[in-house]
């Protein structure tokens, strides 16, 4: 298939669902989506290629026939579903379902929901899912991944991180550290630095200049990340 991957993500009660922001991330270590795979570099919501024509079909085409799918083979399960999408002329792909919410994907879909997630959970357990009514964030939001050098091959664990209590306006998600007399490195994807703004370019430029702040030897992002959408 030739096109271009998003993902949409379903919160369920195995009947009924509401339907999350949507999502792009960024696998490859390299500019320009090249070098190896990773866990994710970047991601950005909403995804401005994803109109809501495209979103009707995802709907249509894909999360009400595998709502329906999960009841026909007597498969009762309660909880998010990941919809792996690619764009192909317009139309909606799938190219793989997880039952999880992603990363880097949760690191802009959950800050956009201005609802109470502890209600949804209730509600997707009680089967009241049909009675709430879910508010999101119309900011867009853009997440860069900080990671340590030589990631997602061999990397040194131990670099002591600093910068991270000059951040206003972002969000950090701890993902590979640790703490001991300071916030050090544990990990190949070390931070998730979120940031928010009215479009995607303002967005971007708040996740980097909170990118920026923080540092550590060897550090690594990319520099592109949400760039082909704009």
């Amino acid at each position: 298939l030739d096109g271009i991957e998003m993902s949409v993500f379903v919160l369920t009660d195995g009947e009924k669902y509401v339907i999350l922001p949507n999502a792009k991330d960024y696998k490859r270590i390299g500019e320009n989506d090249t070098g190896l795979n990773t866990g994710g570099m970047g991601c950005i919501s909403p995804v401005p290629f994803a109109d809501n024509i495209f979103l009707s079909k995802v709907e249509n085409q894909i999360i009400k026939p595998t709502i329906n799918g999960l009841n026909k083979d007597s498969i009762k399960y309660r909880g998010f579903i990941f919809f792996g999408l690619i764009k192909v002329n317009n139309n909606p792909f799938v190219i793989e379902y997880n039952i999880r919410m992603g990363d880097p994907e949760t690191e802009v879909v959950m800050p956009r929901l201005k609802s109470d997630l502890l209600q949804l959970f209730k509600a997707s357990i009680n089967k009241t899912l049909d009675q709430i009514d879910v508010e999101f964030e119309k900011k867009n939001v853009a997440t860069i991944i900080l990671a340590s050098g030589g990631y997602p091959l061999s990397y040194e664990k131990g670099k002591k991180i600093t910068g991270l209590n000059n951040i206003n306006k972002s969000l950090v998600f701890h993902a590979g550290t640790k703490e001991t007399n300071f916030i050090e490195t544990n990990g190949g994807r070390v931070l998730a630095c979120t940031g928010f703004g009215e479009n995607i370019n303002e967005a971007l430029k708040n996740s980097y200049k909170t990118a920026n702040k923080i540092s550590w030897k060897n550090k690594y992002f990319r520099n592109d990340i949400g760039k082909d959408l704009i």
